[in-house]
This record gives structure tokens, sequence and C-alpha cells, in this order.
């Protein structure tokens, strides 16, 4: 008789625990990993930031902002698997600093994505924090990567590879 009533006693807990653990509240977690559903970040804010670039768009979180060659005016090429490294900036306000127009499209999962200057705009898990241009003439995924100048033009810096240094098609991350 003991055991039924320790396994309801532990179905019970487990139950509880389940619950109570699986949300959370946090939004700290700014960067997606790869994996994730290439949601947009929360909220563009798009504004301009001071880097080894020059100055760049950046996302609310201060993220900076790229643009991707294969892609046109109002139209993504990025795919899901695509999307996983290089998440869609999500469409809202951006600064008085931000001289090309903004607006938004859709990717091609489905999603919306902002675009300055007509071009959609992503961000790039590996920039670890602010300022970080780790993405900045990245070649994967069937193009090339280049941050965003405040006019929605691409940055191209003298020092940009043509080859990013992990395998194509975003594989060993």
């Amino acid at each position: 008789m003991k055991v039924p009533a320790i396994a309801a006693v532990g179905l019970t807990a487990l139950i509880t625990l389940s619950a109570c653990g699986s949300g959370s509240s946090s939004t700290s977690q700014a960067v997606p990993k790869a994996g994730s559903s290439g949601a947009p970040a929360a909220g563009s804010g798009l504004h301009v930031a001071s880097t080894s670039l020059g100055n760049v768009l950046v996302d609310a979180q201060g993220r900076t902002v790229y643009m991707f060659t294969p892609d046109s005016a109002g139209k993504s090429t990025c795919d899901s698997s695509c999307l996983q490294y290089w998440p869609p900036v999500a469409p809202g306000k951006a600064a008085s600093t931000v001289t090309g127009k903004v607006a938004s499209t859709t990717t091609t999962t489905g999603g919306r994505i902002a675009t300055v200057g007509g071009w959609p705009v992503y961000t790039f898990i590996e920039d670890g924090k602010p300022g970080d241009v780790a993405g900045e003439g990245f070649s994967d995924f069937g193009g090339t990567w280049y941050a965003v100048s405040p006019s929605g033009q691409p940055v191209k810096s003298a020092s940009t590879s043509s080859s990013g240094s992990a395998p194509a098609q975003g594989g060993g991350y």
C-alpha cells in the first residue's frame, strides 16, 4: 500500500514542479541560439551606434544590424535555417538618427522583418555584446552580410574578408 501512495505523491510533485518551472518572465536572453524559431527579437528600436566600422544601425539591445546581399528591396531570401543564425529585426520604431526609410516585409517563413532603405535587416548570433561586428563581410547562406549604415546602405570595411570562418549553411555553430 505504501508504493502507490508514494508514487501518487511523487507524480503530484512532478506535475507541480513542471507547471512552476515552465514559464519565465525573464526577457534577458537577447541573442537567439541556433535551433531557435527565427522569430524577430522583441522591439526593433533601431538607432545609430559607433562601432569599429564607424556609425552603424543597431537594434534595441545594441546589436549590430546587417543586410544580406541576395535580398532585394522588400524581399528577404534568408530561409529558416539561415534565420537561426541571422535573426530578423522586428519591425518597430526607429530613432530620428536613422535616415533610411524604415518599413517592414515578410521573411521566407512568413514572419515580419524590419527593412531599412528597402533592405530586410538581421542581427547575428555570434555578436555577443553591443558593438560587436562579427558578421561584417561574412559569406554564408549564398551571400555576404554587411552592417547597415544609418541611411540603409551596406558598410563595407577595408578589412572585410570574402569568406567567414565557420562552415557554410550554419554547420558547426
